[in-house]
């Protein structure tokens, strides 16, 4: 992503915007314009050796119409296998929300009813401090404690825990991305957990990437989640555990400035423990991507389908969305 630097100190903006139609089963549909997000992202070293440093974000909340505090977190970067993060910061958790929406691959990331369905204060995010080390280019650690008043309003502490197992190419740092577009050659394992009291929150995720040079980039992922106790997509139920499979082409040839990417994911989410009847979630999603330059510059359109096992009325949606970086 490009920046702005001002002496020690790099600026950024993202915003992702888009059109959708949306029909379902029963009642009218709706066409709708949303600026789903607006990103302005602040950097700098703290000290001349680059091992300290300050990082800032905002988000535009489009429920509220407000601006809120994505990231405020002093980094202690001292070593590859050392770095301790405080403030808001996203907790260790899975490669969806270490990726977050701007770096996963298909457009409606966060409505499967799996990816992501940790307690957070605000798009992932809580109030702690985190450390992380990446050991022999093949194994990520990381291990953090987070408010959980301000995640869930359960006054105890969450603690949070993830490794990572790089078997081919090392993704160097804390967050990650759901794909690199061929420029790495990826399988990689993951498992991350969350506790609170006896509740937890468990995650495993595999991801495997191949740029297959004359022939385009392959991309397979996936993730089991189970929120037992803590999480989860609908707060009526203490429980709830799912799957999904995604799989990502990009075409060899370039047509005019960009690339073209085809992508089909299918989820399913069960939803237990209330004194509502269980149900599950089928969520079914296909892109056709446009990438101009990659994450910078990216035209999603895309086709979902969300039914339930009951409860619910079943609707699908369609629509377009523009992703900008700077």
């Amino acid at each position: 992503m490009a920046q702005l630097k001002i002496g020690s100190i790099t600026v950024g903006a993202g915003m992702r915007t888009s059109f959708a139609y949306t029909s379902p089963d029963t009642g009218d549909s709706t066409d709708k314009f949303a600026l789903d997000s607006i990103r302005l992202y602040i950097n700098g070293s703290v000290t001349e050796d680059n091992k300290i440093k300050f990082m800032f974000n905002t988000d535009y909340n489009s429920s509220n119409n407000h601006i809120g505090v994505l990231d405020a977190v002093g980094r202690f970067e001292l070593d590859p296998m050392f770095n301790v993060w405080a403030g808001r910061v996203l907790p260790p958790s899975d490669r969806a929300n270490l990726a977050g929406p701007y770096f996963n691959s298909n457009w409606g990331v966060y409505t499967d009813g799996i990816q992501n369905g940790h307690p957070s204060v605000f798009q992932g995010r809580d109030n702690g401090f985190v450390y992380w080390g990446d050991f022999t280019k093949k194994v990520k650690i990381s291990a953090g404690a987070f408010d959980g008043q301000s995640a869930d309003g359960r006054p105890s502490v969450i603690s949070a825990y993830r490794v990572q197992f790089d078997f081919w190419d090392h993704e160097d740092g804390y967050y990650l991305n759901s794909t690199y577009y061929g420029a790495k050659k990826l399988l990689a394992l993951g498992g991350a957990t969350q506790v609170q009291g006896g509740n937890t929150a468990t995650t495993v995720d595999f991801l495997l990437e191949r740029n297959l040079s004359d022939y385009g980039v392959i991309t397979l992922e996936s993730e089991y989640a189970n929120y037992n106790g803590l999480g989860g997509y609908d707060p009526k139920y203490s429980k709830s555990q799912g799957a999904y499979g995604l799989a990502a082409y990009i075409l060899p040839k370039a047509v005019g400035p960009g690339r073209v990417q085809l992508l089909a994911k299918y989820a399913k989410a069960d939803f237990t423990r209330s004194a509502l009847p269980s149900y599950n979630q089928k969520t079914t999603e296909a892109n056709i991507n446009y990438l101009i330059k990659e994450f910078n510059a990216r035209v999603m359109t895309f086709v979902r389908k969300t039914s339930y096992s009951q409860g619910k009325s079943d609707f699908w949606t369609a629509g377009i969305g523009l992703q900008l970086q700077m």
